[in-house]
């Protein structure tokens, strides 16, 4: 059963099933559901092959020779990058990968004043850009347009509530990792102080790891009360400190909060009530502290790998069972662990 076969059957031109086999708005949605059937009563599946080289001849010729995904996200500007570090690291990610499997990446505002989703859904669609890439929004409970429901998309983190594939950092095991590393540290009292932003963010994973690391770890007395905080004060740090004395604690914040983290607690006396710190964050790295730090450049590359897989899939539109890849961050030593518990005094950080 080749095409021109399933056009008689149905009759219609061969161009006619081909367009109602590819879900076109130009065929009818009752033509495209009885074309349909008809394929599948008469068993046609088309040539894989054929339809990606039609799909490529299909494309304007300035954009055929490199396919490209569209970068968007539902930030107040067309490149968020630009202005966060730790999103540069996973835009470069993104860029460095989709370099190697022959892809550009083309930054659209979908956000862009005067421009309805009708129109951008347009846009995409004159210039042949089937995968997005999206770097989240920063209101948690964003919903992904329906009227984009044509493209394969792929998006960073949890921020957006619609049902999509996404990347996002393995928050869980990145507490387990810090825990686990203090641990072989010598410390036995670990506490968590818990950045309020982070704990939606990461949808509890930290406060569900800590819990559980410390229920079922030998040698680790009891989880301590978890210290929840907007910002990072002086008398409520004290006083958490003062009554749980945690040896150690794993600081989970927004990287602009580490410099306050140490300016607070080198205030605190006496200096045996410092604990020990691990910080996990976006970015670790320079700041002094030891800690996770999220590996945004591997977050880029999974990606645009698995947006590609999606494409070659033909898994486009809102996904019924959305792929959700986790990665791991990386250990970043400082002076905020000593080595040992008695290399200085208990859990004092230098």
């Amino acid at each position: 059963m080749n095409l021109r076969q399933l056009a008689k059957i149905a009759d219609l031109s061969p161009s006619a099933v081909s367009l109602a086999l590819r879900d076109s708005p130009r065929i009818s949605a009752a033509t495209k559901q009885r074309v349909k059937a008809l394929a599948t009563e008469h068993g046609y599946a088309p040539d894989a092959k054929i339809v990606d080289f039609m799909r490529q001849l299909r494309r304007p010729a300035a954009v055929r020779e490199h396919a490209c995904f569209a970068v968007i996200s539902f930030y107040d500007t067309l490149r968020p990058w630009a202005h966060s570090p730790h999103l540069t690291g996973i835009y470069t990610g993104m860029k460095a990968r989709a370099t190697e499997l022959g892809y550009r990446l083309e930054p659209m505002w979908l956000n862009a004043p005067g421009l309805s989703l009708r129109r951008f859904r347009e846009i995409l669609d004159a210039r042949g850009i089937e995968g997005l890439l999206c770097f989240g929004s920063p209101d948690f409970d964003q919903k992904f347009p329906a009227e984009l429901d044509r493209s394969a998309v792929v998006t960073l983190g949890l921020s957006i509530s619609t049902p999509l594939h996404r990347v996002t950092s393995h928050f869980f095991n990145d507490t387990i990792n810090a825990l686990n590393r203090v641990r072989s540290l010598g410390y036995r009292r670990p506490g968590l102080v818990l950045g309020t932003h982070e704990e939606i963010r990461s949808a509890h994973a930290h406060s569900s790891a800590y819990l559980g690391w410390c229920e079922h770890t030998p040698d680790i007395e009891t989880a301590l009360p978890i210290l929840r905080v907007g910002e990072i004060e002086k008398l409520s740090c004290e006083a958490w400190l003062r009554a749980n004395q945690p040896d150690v604690i794993l600081f989970v914040h927004l990287p602009e909060t580490i410099a306050r983290l140490r300016a607070v607690l080198d205030s605190i006396q006496p200096a045996d009530l410092r604990p020990g710190v691990a910080v996990l964050s976006h970015l670790v790295e320079h700041t002094g502290f030891a800690g996770v730090q999220q590996n945004q450049r591997l977050m880029g590359a999974w990606a645009v790998e698995l947006l590609a897989a999606r494409i070659a899939n033909r898994d486009l539109g809102i996904p019924e069972n959305p792929r959700i890849e986790m990665v791991e961050g990386e250990w970043v030593d400082g002076d905020s662990l000593p080595s040992s518990k008695s290399a200085t005094s208990p859990g004092k950080s230098k």
